[in-house]
């Protein structure tokens, strides 16, 4: 059985850099991981992720979901099997419940069922998020639960892989450790295969993380 996630040989370069981003680079993502990549500001840690969801193009190499290339895939259906987390949670001016529930309204998410609002308060409590109701209105949130609402969107479409772009980057210690313990909760409970980027450390009794560092425009595992 193929890699959940391969990247093989890939190569990256800005337009008109000299340097690469990125040169035959290649990282195998499995079922059920909690893959880490660490790396200083500007190493191309974001980058990677958005080129593993198509928001940007690579140069050579090849990137392949479940052993199909990720390029020959309709883009509904990767954005289905592929979720990508920005670093700064996007949220409509609405209220948490409205939030949570407005990936439904696009057409390639009709045919799921959006979930009853017991169930959404229950998610909140496991994000630790029980002292915010459901009309509480998300522009009121700090960016540390914000955060963890986009995580609780992500999570309520059901992909296959999650992509989590620098979580705790604007966050304190505090926030960044309820992030990190909702990611556990995402890959040890859930059980969401994660790719996850950051610069921040990482603690946690979790032996299903796998950690790389990316550096020198290539991945050395830890």
């Amino acid at each position: 059985m193929p890699p959940l996630l391969e990247i093989r040989s890939l190569d990256f370069f800005y337009d008109r850099q000299e340097t690469p981003v990125f040169s035959a680079l290649s990282l195998q993502v499995n079922q059920g991981e909690l893959v880490r990549i660490k790396g200083v500001s500007g190493s191309g840690k974001s980058t990677l992720l958005r080129l593993i969801c198509r928001l940007q193009t690579y140069q050579n190499g090849s990137i392949l979901f479940k052993g199909t290339p990720v390029e020959s895939m309709v883009p509904a259906e990767l954005r289905r099997s592929i979720i990508y987390v920005a670093q700064i949670p996007s949220m409509i001016d609405a209220s948490v419940k409205d939030n949570l529930l407005f990936p439904f309204s696009f057409s390639s998410n009709s045919h799921k069922c959006k979930p009853a609002d017991g169930e959404l308060l229950e998610m909140l409590e496991a994000f630790y998020l029980q002292d915010i109701g459901l009309d509480h209105q998300a522009r009121n949130l700090s960016i540390g639960q914000q955060q963890r609402i986009a995580l609780m969107r992500a999570l309520l479409l059901d992909p296959e892989i999650l992509l989590l772009d620098e979580p705790t980057s604007a966050l304190d210690s505090k926030s960044a450790s309820m992030i990190f313990a909702s990611v556990d909760y995402l890959n040890q409970v859930q059980g969401k295969t994660i790719l996850m980027v950051t610069h921040s450390h990482y603690h946690s009794e979790n032996a299903a993380i796998v950690s790389y560092v990316l550096e020198n425009n290539k991945l050395r595992k830890e």
